[in-house]
């Protein structure tokens, strides 16, 4: 089957019209166990004051949101507006060294935020991941690489790093572990380009001046290093027709979602309720699957407005930062899901495609997605529910892969020749919904909690069965094929179909041919509705 494989105007709709109605069921629910249980005793350490001109209260369950969007807002804004004011002056009177700007005030800011101590153990790291890059044995640097990043996931190696850093603010040992573990991911990723480099070595200074830059120094994302080298040096500044206008929508969008969040937050505790079993247990089979939907969703809007406000800084900076992740509603398979979009792409660069090669071999891709699993478990640090995370999904993706490889066989290929390209589109959309489940079960234990899993697990496939099981998988089959529509409809803009060749000029004035010209022109006339219908 073909993505451009269409379906009826109306069935589409259909399909909209039952998501439309699910999402506002599943929605009243949560809004009701919200409203009827904000003053739940187990909700006070989470569910406090809010917004006082909407006398509600607010869920606070994710420190992360709070800490970038209200407690120490004002702070990680006057560190990104002195880069972007440096930046800007840099770039206009000395553009030639304008990476080296962003070192020293990306150097100066963790200096100030974090101590001098704490630097040092920095560029510690980073010296001895650029000594053994000298070697170009690309092994031996994963290997150092892995087991520096290991001393910040055991003990006591742990214990001792983190005693060097001085200071007893809250953000203290957030920005500890996320500048430590990004460094460690981009020197080894600096290392690995290193060693494909043919003639010479890239200096050090080249190495602090990407691990030092600010934006992405703590939080990430992470850009690989080729990349970051191409783009921190390239001499032409001038910016693309409405670039500069992309970015300004870009950060109104950003500051939009922020409000939205903000705003639901006083009306939907969908992070606070999951917390506490004794009510999810009392809840309506809608409720407890909407809070599992919403709870994805909500991750995904996290990263993509944490990422997007440090890409829009990144872009103000002529760099090309990696992408967003792609949203949860959109994905219906393994091989497309990821919470961040760098982290991704520097395991599929130096990892998953690296062993996997072309993905089409089965004890190949085992190999490059336990490997690319192994190293994201380290990543996390492992734990119980990280192990399980990681097992599901890698069983999720070699699962794929299996599946793909099996009904490509007869007779099942053959079934599928035999039908329509709708029909065919439909088909596979059934198998995408059971997908489609799975990537929310297997990713609500790292989100939420193991219990919470098991109890949506419980209701959704053996206490509602057969009605709630029916209704949401058939909801989640109209959402399935309302994603495959915006997939064709993206696919006919970005590869348009052939339009047929015209008819020779001679070919009118032939007499013979006079009949077939109307016919022949036909299609010409109107492409559009044939690709739309």
């Amino acid at each position: 089957m073909g993505i451009k494989a269409a379906l009826p105007k109306y069935e589409i709709y259909f399909y909209k019209m039952v998501l439309c109605l699910a999402l506002f069921w599943a929605t009243s629910w949560i809004f009701e166990v919200s409203s009827s249980n904000a003053n739940r005793k187990t909700f006070k350490p989470s569910v406090k004051s809010g917004w006082y001109y909407f006398g509600r209260k607010m869920d606070t369950a994710d420190f992360e949101w709070v800490m970038w969007f209200s407690t120490f807002r004002a702070h990680i804004l006057f560190a990104l507006s002195g880069h972007v004011l440096f930046a800007k002056i840099c770039s206009m009177l000395a553009p030639q060294y304008r990476s080296l700007v962003y070192m020293a005030y990306g150097l100066l800011a963790v200096l100030t935020s974090m101590g001098w101590t704490y630097v040092t153990l920095i560029l510690s790291h980073c010296i001895l991941l650029y000594s053994i890059s000298l070697v170009k044995i690309r092994w031996l640097c994963f290997s150092t690489g892995l087991c520096t990043l290991a001393t910040f996931k055991c003990e006591p190696f742990i214990s001792w790093q983190a005693g060097l850093v001085e200071g007893d603010f809250e953000l203290r040992h957030i920005l500890f572990y996320g500048g430590c573990a990004f460094t460690i991911m981009r020197c080894m990723s600096f290392a690995l380009e290193n060693c494909e480099r043919k003639d010479g070595n890239y200096n050090i200074l080249e190495l602090l001046t990407y691990n030092f830059y600010l934006p992405f120094f703590y939080f990430g994302p992470i850009m690989t290093f080729d990349k970051f080298y191409v783009q921190v040096n390239k001499s032409d500044l001038n910016r693309k027709e409405w670039e500069m206008w992309n970015i300004r929508v870009q950060g109104l969008i950003h500051l939009g979602a922020i409000i939205v969040v903000d705003i639901l937050f006083h009306f939907m505790y969908i992070l606070t309720i999951p917390t506490d079993m004794r009510l999810l247990k009392h809840l309506s089979d809608w409720a407890l699957v909407g809070l599992a939907y919403f709870n994805l969703v909500y991750d995904w809007v996290k990263a993509a407005v944490m990422f997007g406000v440090i890409n829009t800084v990144a872009r103000l900076d002529h760099l090309d930062p990696p992408k967003p992740p792609k949203c949860i509603t959109m994905l219906y398979v393994f091989a497309e899901t990821h919470f961040d979009r760098g982290i991704n792409d520097w395991l599929c660069k130096y990892v998953y495609d690296y062993l996997g090669g072309k993905h089409d071999n089965v004890v190949e891709e085992l190999v490059a997605t336990a490997c690319t699993f192994g190293i994201t478990i380290l990543w996390l640090g492992p734990c119980q529910v990280v192990l399980l995370w990681a097992f599901f999904n890698c069983f999720g993706l070699n699962f794929e892969l299996w599946a793909a490889k099996f009904f490509s066989m007869e007779p099942f290929a053959s079934f599928e020749m035999a039908m329509s390209e709708a029909m065919s589109r439909r088909v596979r959309a059934i198998f995408n919904t059971f997908n489609f489940w799975s990537i929310v079960l297997y990713n609500i234990p790292a989100l939420n909690s193991l219990d919470f899993a098991n109890l949506v697990a419980k209701r959704l496939l053996f206490k509602g069965f057969p009605i709630t099981t029916i209704i949401v998988m058939f909801v989640t089959y109209c959402l399935i094929q309302v994603i495959k529509e915006q997939e064709r409809r993206q696919a006919l803009i970005d590869d348009p179909d052939p339009l047929p060749p015209a008819a020779p000029p001679n070919a009118a004035a032939s007499p013979t041919n006079t009949a077939a010209t109307p016919a022949a022109a036909q299609p010409v006339a109107d492409p559009n509705k044939e690709k739309a219908e």
